[in-house]
C-alpha cells in the first residue's frame, strides 16, 4: 500500500504543506509523479491528483461493486461523486445518490446518479429502502465522515453488502455489530495509495470518464482567499470542486 509507505506515503497536505502555491517541491518525485500526456486537458487530470483515485480505490474497488449491483453514494460531494463517476465503469444496475443539497443532488443525475435520495427531507434510510423494495443495497459507500452518515450505511445494506467507507471520521461512530453479524456484511476503510493512477490517467485520456465536470470555479492564485470562501459556502455557492491557477 503506497499510502503507508515506511518511508514517504501521504506526506503533502499532512507531515508538510499542500501545493497550493506558484512553485512546489515534491518529496520522492522520481517515483511519485506521472508524466502529462502532450495535449491533454491539464484541469481535468487535477482531479486525479486525489479525488478520483479516491472515490475510485476506497469506494468502488474497496466496496467490490460488481455488473448489476445496486449501489448507494452517501454524500454528493467532489469525493462522492468521484464514486459515481468510476463506479459506472463496473455497469452496476442502479446508483443511489443520497445527500441533504438539492442542487448536488441534481449535478449527480448528470454525472450518472439513476435516483437520489434527500436525507433532509425524511428519513435517509426510509427512503432507501422504498427504491430498493425493501431490499436494501450491495454496496454502501461513505463518502462524508459522519456517524450519521456511517450509521444510514450500516441500516441499507442487503445481506451480503459492503460497506465502503471513504469519509475522514473526526469523531467515534456506533457499529451495530448486533445487526450486522447475521447479514454477513463486508466494511472497509482505507487510505487512497493512487495505485490506480495510470489507468485512470488513461481512461480520462480516453473520455471514458469526464472529471472536469466537476469543476465549478476558477480563481487565479491571488485570488485565493477569495476561493476559500467560495469552497467553505459551497451550498450557497453551488461550488463543487475549485481550480487554482496562475496567470
Amino acid at each position: 500500500m503506497y499510502a503507508h509507505c515506511e518511508d514517504g506515503g501521504w506526506i503533502l497536505g499532512h507531515l508538510i504543506d499542500g501545493t497550493q502555491a506558484e512553485y512546489v517541491r515534491i518529496p520522492y518525485a522520481d517515483t511519485s509523479m506521472y508524466h502529462i500526456p502532450q495535449g491533454s486537458d491539464e484541469e481535468a487530470l487535477v482531479m486525479l491528483s486525489d479525488i478520483l483515485p479516491t472515490g475510485f480505490e476506497i469506494g468502488v474497488i474497496n466496496g467490490g461493486v460488481q455488473p448489476g449491483d445496486v449501489v448507494a453514494i452517501v454524500g454528493a460531494g467532489p469525493v462522492g461523486m468521484s464514486a459515481l463517476l468510476t463506479a459506472q465503469l463496473y455497469s452496476p444496475a442502479e446508483i443511489i445518490m443520497v445527500d441533504l443539497d438539492d442542487n448536488r443532488l441534481e449535478q449527480s443525475k448528470k454525472f450518472g446518479a439513476t435516483k437520489t435520495v434527500n436525507s433532509s427531507e425524511r428519513n435517509a434510510v426510509e427512503q432507501v429502502m422504498e427504491v430498493t423494495d425493501g431490499k436494501g443495497v450491495d454496496v454502501a459507500m461513505e463518502a462524508v465522515g459522519f456517524p450519521m452518515t456511517f450509521d444510514i450505511c450500516q441500516q441499507i445494506l442487503k445481506p451480503g453488502g459492503r460497506l465502503a467507507n471513504i469519509g475522514v471520521h473526526g469523531k467515534p461512530v456506533e457499529l451495530h455489530l448486533e445487526q450486522l453479524w447475521i447479514r454477513n456484511v463486508k466494511i472497509t476503510t482505507g487510505l487512497v495509495s493512487t495505485s490506480t493512477t495510470p489507468m485512470l490517467l488513461n481512461t480520462v485520456q480516453s473520455g471514458k470518464i469526464q472529471p472536469k465536470q466537476l469543476i465549478t470555479h476558477r480563481f487565479p492564485l491571488d485570488q485565493i482567499m477569495q476561493a476559500y470562501d467560495v469552497f467553505r459556502n459551497a451550498a450557497k455557492e453551488k461550488a463543487m470542486k475549485v481550480i487554482l491557477f496562475n496567470d
